[in-house]
């Protein structure tokens, strides 16, 4: 018997191995958020009018950037200013035939200090935008033309400044960052808990800093057909995740298991484990929370697909308690999962509590009638 457990165990892990790495390669699902929370999408044939919107709020557009475009831009947003006035001071020094090739008077006072041609130009340019300083090439006060561009320059200088400097700071800064330290486990998995058909997904904070007020749900996504006949392809219903506590406010110090109770109005309901790989659904969590350093909010993201759904295993406790009095958490065995005895479906564990609830009462039968017997009839011979 028990050689004929361990060949049907053995057997199942080799048709689970074939399964995932062998037809899961052929059949790529599709996803519309990946495991890291990004979201694969691609808006087509949008309007170049809708494409100017972007500009319009340039601060969101410019921290949405890539770092590489960002360094770019920066680099791009200096050099080109720096070269435009530089042209400019190149300009007032021209009109007021200051360069040498006018070749102006001993008593002649340019507009700008030893500028003598666009090398020097920018360079004069450099140190009124940045605050360098004067020492050889100064403004004097023979030009008022001068000495406006000089107050523009300065003024376009400290507006550059604050804003490449201030996305540079709000890019570092932003708690997306945050978000790559909060890790979900890669499969979910199927078991009883408390008595109830459960789905459970592990999800833990890598640092000791907390995520305050933390909330966490799920949206389950599937195509729909409507009784209109129109197809939704991204339909979305809600999946309720909870812990022992509720959903709201966790208490995110040590990795935590949520749970959704698959009950009459789960959308699991009437699936099966034999049933559930040819499902076609994505099942996207979500976990918003402030982040305790810097108050700012975050969104964390992961999705499963019905191949990472384990069906009849739970996960393998990873919290324990040293010697020292301390709580110590493996996260070898963060992801590890065991095989336990769940039931075949939701709706046959239902249907094998009623028929228990039905075994311990009693009914009347209002058909039943007593008859009496008369015991001192004679009984003849």
């Amino acid at each position: 018997m028990v050689i004929r457990t361990l060949t049907e165990r053995m057997f199942k892990h080799l048709r689970k191995w074939f399964v995932t790495h062998l037809f899961g390669r052929s059949r790529q699902r599709a996803r519309l958020v990946s495991k890291d929370g990004r979201c694969n999408i691609e808006f087509g044939n949008v309007d170049v009018q809708s494409r100017f919107i972007f500009f319009v709020d340039i601060w969101t557009t410019v921290l949405d950037l890539k770092w590489r475009y960002k360094m770019t831009v920066f680099i791009t947003a200096f050099l080109g200013s720096w070269f435009l006035f530089s042209l400019l001071w190149y300009v007032v020094a021209y009109v007021h035939k200051d360069l040498p090739e006018f070749y102006p008077p001993d008593n002649h006072t340019p507009c700008v200090e030893n500028v003598n041609g666009m090398t020097s130009a920018f360079l004069f340019s450099l140190e009124t935008q940045v605050t360098i300083g004067y020492g050889f090439r100064f403004v004097t006060e023979q030009c008022a033309t001068a000495i406006f561009l000089l107050v523009f320059q300065s003024i376009l200088g400290v507006i550059i400044n604050s804003f490449m400097c201030g996305a540079i700071l709000a890019k570092i800064s932003r708690p997306k960052k945050r978000a790559k330290t909060i890790t979900f486990s890669k499969t979910a998995v199927i078991s009883k808990r408390g008595g109830k058909l459960c789905l459970l997904i592990r999800v833990a904070n890598l640092r000791k800093s907390l995520l305050i007020g933390g909330h966490i749900y799920g949206k389950l996504l599937k195509t729909t057909i409507t009784p209109e006949g129109e197809t939704i392809i991204l339909d979305q219903t809600n999946i309720n995740f909870v812990v022992d506590t509720g959903n709201e406010n966790l208490f995110f110090i040590s990795p935590l298991t949520i749970y959704h109770v698959i009950d009459h109005h789960s959308p699991f309901f009437h699936m099966a484990a034999e049933t559930l790989p040819q499902q076609d659904f994505e099942l996207v969590v979500f976990l918003d929370g402030t982040v305790e350093s810097t108050s700012a909010t975050c969104q964390v993201r992961t999705s499963y697909v019905p191949e990472e759904v384990l069906w009849g295993y739970r996960f393998v406790p990873i919290v324990s308690k040293t010697k020292e009095g301390k709580y110590r958490v493996d996260f070898h065995n963060f992801g590890k999962t065991v095989e336990v005895e769940t039931p075949h479906c939701a709706m046959c564990l239902y249907n094998e509590k009623d028929t228990r609830a039905r075994m311990k009462r009693s009914y009347d039968n209002p058909n039943f009638v007593l008859s009496e017997v008369d015991e001192t009839v004679d009984t003849q011979m």
